[in-house]
């Protein structure tokens, strides 16, 4: 779900550190460099990489396309190619038969069985497209929060490692026990602190 949906996974992040001066020029850079790549035409089997919020499916960070007021607005996306395992089995199978006829073995080698699934695989790849996921985010960078649309694990750990890679700057998941701590004094920290869930019995 993106930032247009009607129902939308958001989560929090605070940003530590900032960027270097000139900020714009430096995140144009950023972004641009850590683009999203291709693969389609590709073997590879996954791509991660930044966007466009208006044009996922082609990243265009020019002329501060991603500036609205004092937010940054991009996307994150994610391209998987998943091959079903029984299409692999198929296509290995009847590899397999014509290498047979072709050599006049009556058996292949264990490393040619290996050779004849890698190649099968590799055929594959270049076929299949990959399968595009896009998430949005929302970056104010004078408050240092972020907004990412998302709240699925896999996603989250994902965009956590690439904006570290990217941006050189760590992030915090924002929870309701983290936001606590920003605004208790130390006594109400510490009760906090020493607090233990409630069982509810029935």
């Amino acid at each position: 779900m993106g930032i247009l949906s009607s129902n939308a996974s958001i989560a929090r992040y605070q940003v530590l550190g900032q960027l270097p001066d000139p900020v714009m020029e430096t995140l144009t850079r950023f972004l641009s460099q850590h683009a999203i790549e291709e693969i389609d035409a590709e073997s590879i089997d996954k791509s991660i990489g930044w966007t466009s919020f208006e044009n996922p499916f082609k990243p265009d960070f020019s002329q501060s396309s991603f500036v609205i007021g004092v937010y940054f607005l991009f996307s994150f996306r994610i391209d998987k190619k998943a091959i079903p395992a029984k299409v692999v089995t198929k296509q290995y199978l009847l590899e397999m038969e014509r290498r047979l006829k072709d050599s006049g073995k009556e058996s292949l080698s264990r490393n040619e069985k290996k050779q004849i699934k890698e190649d099968v695989l590799h055929q594959l790849s270049l076929r299949i497209p990959a399968t595009p996921n896009v998430f949005d985010i929302l970056w104010n960078y004078e408050k240092s929060t972020l907004w990412f649309f998302s709240t699925q694990k896999s996603a989250n750990e994902e965009f956590e490692s690439f904006f570290t890679k990217t941006f050189k700057l760590n992030l915090i998941r924002r929870f309701p026990y983290t936001a606590a701590m920003d605004v208790l004094t130390d006594v109400q920290k510490d009760m906090l602190e020493k607090l233990a869930p409630s069982h509810i019995m029935e």
